[in-house]
């Protein structure tokens, strides 16, 4: 059942793929960042996406929330700011999936140059009903175009079982309460994730209250550690 339901899930993101090949084809890409025609996020405006990447591993002291208990590690690529905000806000709210591949290839590059652990890749879901509306859930996206760039398996090992309220729109004190509980393991995928490292993957974290609560799900799965890695911090 488990590898029906992955296999499922996997075939949606690549037909997600597809989808965004298709729109290539259909309407002319404009970047994010300055709107030139031709690419949804230009060499140049990538550049922002880079700025944390020559950085040692780990959290700058001082930033609030540095290290949510019980992850292991949290990586991201930049602040949620300028072009990184504009490029997620298009990918989550507008339908341009074809965001996910440069925004995966610098959670890799991250990853890549920093990531410390981690077996497997975890995405971090929506609830199914908002997936429906969007017709896909972004952290798929971000976790199987990621897995190709890291020869890393990942798998939808999560589900979100009640409606949160978005977390932008509470205080930092709410939002734990927010999504406490909200997710849980999928039938079937316990046996991947028992004795092994996952890397949660997320678009955003601000507190990390909504990767702790992933993370605690996994731990109660018999996860060895839980890690993890977004596009974005907010500050």
């Amino acid at each position: 059942m488990a590898a029906r339901a992955t296999n499922r899930i996997g075939g949606v993101a690549r037909a997600a793929r597809l989808g965004g090949a298709l729109l290539d084809l259909a309407l002319p890409a404009s970047c994010a960042g300055c709107a030139a025609e031709g690419t949804v996020l230009c060499p140049r405006c990538r550049r922002a996406l880079e700025v944390r990447l020559a950085l040692p591993p780990g959290v700058p002291l001082g930033l609030p929330a540095a290290m949510p208990v019980p992850l292991a590690q949290l990586e991201w690529c930049a602040p949620f700011s300028g072009v990184i905000r504009v490029a997620l806000h298009r990918l989550k709210y507008s339908g341009e999936r074809r965001l996910a591949a440069p925004l995966a290839d610098a959670m890799a590059a991250r990853w890549e140059a920093a990531g410390v652990g981690g077996e497997m890749l975890v995405p971090v879901p929506v609830h199914a009903e908002r997936a429906r509306r969007r017709g896909y859930d972004q952290a798929f996206l971000l976790a199987s175009a990621a897995s190709d760039r890291l020869h890393v398996p990942w798998q939808a090992s999560l589900e979100r079982t009640r409606h949160t309220t978005p977390q932008f729109e509470l205080g930092r004190h709410a939002r734990r309460t927010n999504v406490s509980g909200a997710f849980a393991l999928r039938a079937g995928t316990g046996p991947a994730v028992k004795g092994r490292w996952p890397i949660l993957i997320d678009d955003v974290v601000t507190t990390g209250s909504t990767l702790v609560a992933c993370a605690e799900a996994l731990f109660d799965a018999g996860a060895i550690a839980v890690s993890a890695l977004t596009v974005a911090r907010e500050r």
